[in-house]
């Protein structure tokens, strides 16, 4: 069962969102918050598998709710009305997993959140333009040519949402050889952890 909790200022929002995904047999919602501080005190209260969390939020808004949240076991998918093309490279830095419009389908928006629950990256389509149209992580440019071919393999495997073992089965090798790749892999690409490998193997058609 994936625990979601629902960040939203809006109760009607909320509402909805907790009425479509009550009737997943997999999914169970955990909570609402109505503010990013409220969203943060429910995260380390009822420990959640997914938070959806809108940006635009009173008392402490969602890329501040990011923060505070760095570090935590939850996967975020940013659910926002707000189209501002310049929120998503923010927002995923911070530590999203996920970046999705409202008016996504509800469909979609169930098959997102087993993805991110999976421990995939996941992006709308307009996100994912913004990402590689946008001056973001323009530093890392051609950090992908250093990486060996095995590297390569690793990170395509990464970003697909495989885990250490999971790849190490796939590429017959030993867990502990892919461990040290995948620590090769973040350091060639001067990324902080998996996730940011994976946003950099989807701008850069690696994965």
């Amino acid at each position: 069962m994936i625990r979601v909790l629902i960040a939203d200022d809006h109760p009607v929002v909320r509402q909805g969102l907790r009425t479509f995904l009550e009737i997943q047999e997999d999914i169970s919602v955990v909570g609402e918050a109505a503010d990013g501080a409220e969203a943060v005190e429910m995260t380390g209260a009822l420990a959640p598998d997914v938070l959806l969390l809108d940006l635009k939020m009173p008392v402490l808004d969602g890329l501040g709710a990011l923060a505070e949240l760095s570090g935590r076991d939850v996967r975020v998918i940013v659910l926002t009305s707000v189209s501002d093309r310049g929120d998503v490279a923010p927002a995923m830095r911070a530590g999203a997993a996920g970046f999705l419009y409202k008016d996504v389908d509800p469909g979609a928006l169930v098959q997102a959140i087993r993805a991110v629950y999976g421990g995939q990256v996941l992006l709308a389509p307009e996100a994912a333009e913004a990402m590689l149209a946008g001056p973001a992580d323009r530093e890392h440019d051609g950090a992908g040519s250093s990486l060996t071919d095995r590297e390569r393999e690793v990170l395509r495997l990464l970003a697909a949402g495989r885990s250490n073992r999971e790849i190490a089965r796939e590429l017959a090798v030993a867990e502990k050889t892919v461990k040290t790749h995948v620590s090769n892999v973040l350091m060639k690409l001067g990324v902080q952890d998996r996730t940011q490998a994976a946003l950099y193997a989807v701008r850069h058609g690696l994965a």
